[in-house]
C-alpha cells in the first residue's frame, strides 16, 4: 500500500499548494474589489451566483463522483456521458438565458437580467466540462489540477480588478467565473478529448445512474440548504443586508474551503480503491476527524475574536455591519470542517442513498432556521445564529447515521476523538477573551498580528504538549491506507 500512501501525500501537497496560493490571491482580489464596489453590487451578484450554482448542480447530475467511483468505464462509455452532459448544458443554458428577466423582476433588480444572461456562458462551459474534469480526479492528476486552478485564479482575479478600475462596476464581479469556466474546459478537453455523439445508447450507462441519482439528489438538497439564506435575505431583507451577510459568509468560508478542498478532493479518488473494506474506512474516518478537529475548532475561535480586524482591514470601514454575523458564522467553521469529510466516506462506501438522507435532514433544518431568522427576527445576525444551531444538529445526525448504517458500530470512538480538540479550543477561547478584555490597541494591524501570534503559539503548544506531535506523521505513515 506504499503507492497509495505516496498518492495521498502527493495529492494533498499539490492541492494544498494551489489552494493556499489561491487563498492569498482571493483575499487580495476581494479586498480590492470591496473598496471599489458597493455592498448592494455584491448582493446582486450573490443572487446570480446562487442561481448559476443551482444549475451547475443539475448539469453535473451526480456524474462526477460516478466517473471517479466506476473506474471500469471505457472511452466509449465516457464519450456517451460527455454527449449527455453537452445536451444537458445546452438545455439549461437556453432556459437560464430566457429566465433571466423573471429573476430580475422577482428581486426587483433590473440589472440581474443582463448579469444572468452573461453568466449563461459560464453555465454552458461548466456543464460540458463535467466528465473531462472528473477524469482528472479519477486518474489522480492532482498536480495538473493544482496548476490549472492557480492559473485560472490569477488571470481571472486580475481581469476582475482591471475591470473594476475601468469602471465596469458590478460586471467586474462576473468576469472571473466566465473566464474560469472557459479556460478549465479548454484545458480539460485537451487532456481528455472525448467524442461527442448526436445519438447514443443509454444501456451502458444504466449501472451509473443508481449511484449518481442519489448523489444528484443530495447535491440539489444541499444546494437549497446552503443557499436559501441568500435567496431569502435578498428577497425579504434587501440587497444591502445581503451584501453584508454575503461578505461575512464568504470571508468565513475562505479558510474553510481552502482547508477542505485540500483534503476532500483527494479522499474519494484514492480511498475508492478500498471502498468495500468498512474497517479500513472507519479507521480512516477517525484519523481524518482527529486531524480536521485539531485544525477547525481552534480556527473557529481565532476567527471569532479577530472578526473586527479581519473585516475592517480587508474590506474597509464601510463593511463594519458585517462583523456581528461574521463572528457568529465563524463558530461553525470547526463543525463544517469535520463534517466536510463525511460525504467522501459515504461515496467511497457506495452508499449515496444515506448521503441523500443526511442532506435532506440538513436541508429541512437549515431552511427552517433561516426562515425563522428572516421572518421572525428579520436580521442577518439571527440567521447566522440559526445556522450555527442547525449545523451542530446536522453534525450529530450525520455521524450517528454513518456509524449505524455504514460502520455498524458504536459512535463512542468518534466522540472520544473529539474530546481533546474541544478542551484545547475552550482553553484558547479563555486566552483570547482575557487578551481582548485587558489589552486595547487602536492599531488594527498590530492587534491582528498579536492575535495571529497567540493562535500560532497555542497551536504549536497543543501539537507539542497535547499528544499531537506525530499526528500528521501518523496520518501519513500509520494510517489504514498503508
Amino acid at each position: 500500500m506504499d503507492n497509495i500512501k505516496k498518492e495521498i501525500v502527493s495529492g494533498v501537497f499539490f492541492t494544498a499548494l494551489a489552494k493556499y496560493a489561491n487563498l492569498a490571491i482571493s483575499l487580495v482580489v476581494t479586498a480590492v474589489l470591496a473598496r471599489l464596489l458597493a455592498p448592494d453590487q455584491f448582493g446582486v451578484v450573490a443572487i446570480a451566483t446562487v442561481a448559476i450554482t443551482f444549475l451547475n448542480l443539475i448539469a453535473d447530475f451526480g456524474l462526477s463522483p460516478a466517473v471517479i467511483q466506476h473506474k471500469e468505464l471505457d472511452r466509449r462509455a465516457l464519450g456517451y456521458l460527455f454527449s449527455l452532459s453537452v445536451y444537458i448544458a445546452i438545455t439549461l443554458s437556453v432556459l437560464f438565458f430566457f429566465s433571466a428577466g423573471i429573476i430580475g423582476k422577482w428581486y426587483v433588480q433590473p440589472e440581474l437580467k443582463p448579469i444572468c444572461q452573461l453568466l449563461t456562458i459560464s453555465l454552458f462551459f461548466s456543464g460540458i466540462t463535467v466528465v473531462p474534469n472528473a477524469l482528472f480526479f479519477r486518474d489522480r492528476l492532482f498536480k495538473s489540477i493544482a496548476l490549472r486552478s492557480l492559473t485560472v485564479q490569477i488571470v481571472g482575479g486580475g481581469l476582475s480588478i482591471i475591470a473594476a478600475f475601468k469602471g465596469m462596476g458590478v460586471y467586474a464581479l462576473i468576469l472571473n467565473p466566465i473566464f474560469s469556466s472557459l479556460l478549465i474546459f479548454v484545458i480539460s478537453y485537451l487532456k481528455y478529448p472525448l467524442k461527442f455523439s448526436i445519438r447514443f445508447p443509454f444501456q451502458p450507462l444504466r449501472p451509473l445512474f443508481s449511484y449518481s441519482i442519489f448523489q444528484f439528489l443530495f447535491n440539489i438538497i444541499n444546494y437549497f440548504s446552503r443557499n436559501s439564506d441568500t435567496l431569502l435575505i435578498g428577497k425579504y431583507l434587501g440587497m444591502v443586508p445581503l451584501g453584508f451577510y454575503d461578505k461575512s459568509y464568504r470571508l468565513m468560508s475562505l479558510p474553510l474551503q481552502n482547508i477542505t478542498q485540500v483534503i476532500t478532493p483527494v479522499i474519494h479518488p484514492i480511498l475508492s480503491q478500498k471502498g468495500k473494506d468498512k474497517d479500513y474506512l472507519c479507521e480512516a474516518n477517525l484519523k481524518l476527524t482527529n486531524l480536521l478537529a485539531l485544525i477547525g475548532f481552534p480556527l473557529s475561535i481565532f476567527l471569532f475574536f479577530s472578526a473586527e480586524e479581519l473585516i475592517l482591514m480587508f474590506f474597509g470601514p464601510q463593511w463594519e455591519l458585517a462583523i456581528p454575523s461574521f463572528k457568529i458564522l465563524s463558530l461553525t467553521v470547526g463543525i463544517q470542517l469535520v463534517l466536510s469529510s463525511s460525504g467522501s466516506i459515504f461515496q467511497t462506501a457506495g452508499d449515496t442513498k444515506s448521503l441523500f438522507i443526511c442532506g435532506l435532514f440538513s436541508a429541512i433544518l437549515n431552511v427552517g432556521g433561516i426562515i425563522f431568522g428572516v421572518f421572525y427576527f428579520k436580521s442577518i445576525e439571527a440567521v447566522s445564529i440559526c445556522l450555527l444551531i442547525t449545523f451542530a444538529i446536522n453534525f450529530i445526525q450525520t455521524y450517528w447515521l454513518m456509524y449505524k448504517i455504514i460502520f455498524m458500530q458504536s459512535i463512542l470512538g468518534f466522540i472520544k476523538i473529539l474530546g481533546k480538540p474541544i478542551l484545547f479550543t475552550l482553553l484558547l477561547a479563555v486566552i483570547f477573551y482575557l487578551f481582548t478584555s485587558y489589552y486595547s490597541l487602536s492599531s488594527l494591524p498590530i492587534r491582528l498580528t498579536l492575535k495571529i501570534c497567540i493562535y500560532l503559539f497555542f497551536m504549536g503548544f497543543m501539537i507539542w504538549f497535547g499528544g499531537y506531535r506525530n499526528l500528521l506523521l501518523v496520518f501519513l505513515r500509520k494510517s489504514p491506507v498503508q
